[in-house]
């Protein structure tokens, strides 16, 4: 593939993830303690741990979505939250395994959303694709 079309590649791959965790962010920083409840219903965290991680997540999130967006610092955003969507992805799979009913909180936190299912968990595998994209085109551009 040429350089060009390598770079239109990352380019896209960037704008993607970054917009898609920005807008994941925006729900949960509007409902703090709704998106508590959410992380708390993964049953993963220790209670202790579960307003700490749900309150800074979204912000991470937000930041580093941005930061990919914009392009700069690229490389740390890309490993972020491609660390993310591997964490998400496992989380969803471990309660789908476990038979949990639960919301995966990921656009919304709305008590009526649809609970998490073998879609959510695909769509988090399939965000995967950009997440390496972004993450190896970034790392390109620092060596």
């Amino acid at each position: 593939m040429s350089r060009r079309g390598g770079d239109i590649i990352y380019l896209a791959a960037r704008l993607i993830l970054g917009a898609v965790f920005v807008y994941a962010s925006v729900d949960k920083i509007l409902h703090p303690q709704a998106f508590a409840q959410i992380v708390h219903n993964f049953r993963i965290l220790p209670n202790m741990l579960v307003n700490p991680a749900a309150l800074t997540m979204p912000f991470v999130e937000l930041t580093a979505g941005a930061a990919l967006i914009i392009g700069r610092p690229a490389f740390p955003a890309a490993l972020i939250l491609t660390g993310f969507v591997v964490v998400f992805a496992v989380a969803v799979g471990f309660n789908l395994v476990r038979g949990l009913d639960f919301q995966c909180g990921c656009f919304t936190t709305s008590p009526e959303a649809q609970s998490a299912n073998t879609t959510t968990f695909i769509r988090d595998i399939l965000l995967l694709i950009p997440a390496a994209l972004a993450l190896r085109g970034a790392a390109r551009r620092i060596q």
